[in-house]
């Protein structure tokens, strides 16, 4: 059996590429609403059942998200995206 049928029937495998595709579709709603400056601060986190985490550079950013979220929430229920809430998390950029 080729490895792309292996990899296309592997459960774990599957759900990992959902979760990545929601994230990134929360990411992509709500990028619009984040001046560029702050955007090139803000990763898109892990996302479960109904929460999405993004991922600040420092605790300023973080600050000024947690000023947004209103908005930001609204963009993912506007978008249709299935996280009702987000958490934001500082964490530091990877070298």
């Amino acid at each position: 059996m080729p490895l792309g049928q292996v990899l296309d029937r592997c459960e774990p495998l599957l759900r990992l590429q959902q979760r990545l595709a929601a994230a990134n579709a929360h990411m992509d709603a709500v990028r619009p609403l984040l001046p560029p400056a702050l955007s090139r601060q803000v990763r898109s986190g892990p996302t479960d059942q109904d929460s999405w985490t993004l991922l600040a550079t420092n605790p300023a950013v973080a600050a000024k998200l947690r000023q947004l979220l209103p908005r930001l929430e609204a963009a993912l229920k506007h978008n249709g995206c299935a996280a009702r809430t987000i958490r934001i998390r500082v964490q530091a950029p990877s070298l």
